[in-house]
């Protein structure tokens, strides 16, 4: 009995927390440099090979915080792309690990670079506690049968319009628990994603400075929807960009990066916590990768 106390006490603490924190707090890399981690319909948008790493933590060493790892490639040939998502959340006891493979349809429209894009994920989820870490009895039943539920299918769907300028996406992630509200009791998980952003060319050339304001509305089960109001500035010929994000949880985004020769990029980025949580932890920092290969 005293396993399970512990083990109930657990999952009441930090299953809840970790599903606020990347929730509310999603990767901040989704709405800048790798937008393909929350919309399918970028899958290939830019051709080549794109390969994305993130990796975000507490900034607090606490044990058992909540760890993101998220790793995508994507691939564009004409007007087609296919991609593949794939990741994996830590906090407490608990593992989530998802992986979704996309495809991706970019049809060209007229002048502009105007394009519109539709891309579809389609892949599994799988829940489950890590023996390891149980300080206990690691074969007490209740452990066993929250490990044998079933991997589930899972998927995503996006649509975007984008042109030199003007860029509009909505996306409908997490669709198993969109469809089946009644059989997935996933709490606190995105449900839809919209955004958009106008680029702004201050100045041309290798000193050159452009900026791209962006409005996101997006949801999350069991909260109130969530206002994201964003900018990022890129700088020396687009090699070095600033972004800043306020989001209405009461939490804002600050993240500084490099683009060297638009192939090698890597940035960091710090979240403050959202006002319900920042008298008990600090916010989080993000580490991005990316190469693109042209």
């Amino acid at each position: 009995m005293k396993t399970l106390y512990k083990l109930l006490m657990l999952l009441a603490v930090w299953i809840p927390a970790a599903s606020v924190h990347a929730q509310l707090n999603p990767l901040s890399s989704q709405y800048y440099t790798n937008r393909y981690v929350i919309n399918p319909a970028f899958a290939g948008a830019n051709n080549g090979l794109r390969i994305n790493g993130a990796y975000r933590k507490l900034w607090d060493n606490v044990p058992g915080a909540p760890v993101t790892q998220n790793l995508t490639a994507d691939y564009g040939f004409g007007k087609v792309g296919v991609g593949l998502n794939m990741s994996n959340e830590s906090a407490g006891l608990q593992r989530q690990t998802r992986i979704v493979g996309s495809y991706a349809y970019h049809l060209p429209l007229n002048a502009n670079n105007q394009q519109l894009h539709f891309g579809l994920s389609v892949g599994f989820m799988n829940q489950r506690l890590e023996n390891a870490d149980i300080y206990g009895n690691p074969n007490d039943p209740m452990v066993g049968l929250y490990n044998d539920r079933k991997t589930y299918l899972d998927g995503d769907f996006g649509i975007a319009y984008t042109s030199d300028k003007l860029s509009i996406e909505g996306s409908l992630p997490n669709l198993k628990s969109f469809f089946k509200k009644d059989v997935i009791k996933l709490a606190d998980v995105a449900t839809f994603y919209t955004a958009i952003s106008y680029k702004i060319t201050l100045s041309e050339g290798m000193e050159g400075i452009a900026l791209e304001p962006k409005v996101a509305y997006r949801g999350v089960k069991g909260f109130d929807n969530i206002f994201d109001l964003s900018a990022q500035a890129w700088i020396a010929n687009k090699q070095v960009f600033l972004m800043g994000v306020y989001h209405s949880s009461e939490n804002a985004t600050f993240g500084i990066g490099v683009d060297f020769k638009r192939k090698y990029l890597i940035s960091g980025m710090y979240t403050t916590q959202t006002s319900a949580l920042s008298a008990y932890t600090n916010g989080s920092f993000e580490l991005n990768l990316r190469l693109s290969v042209l």
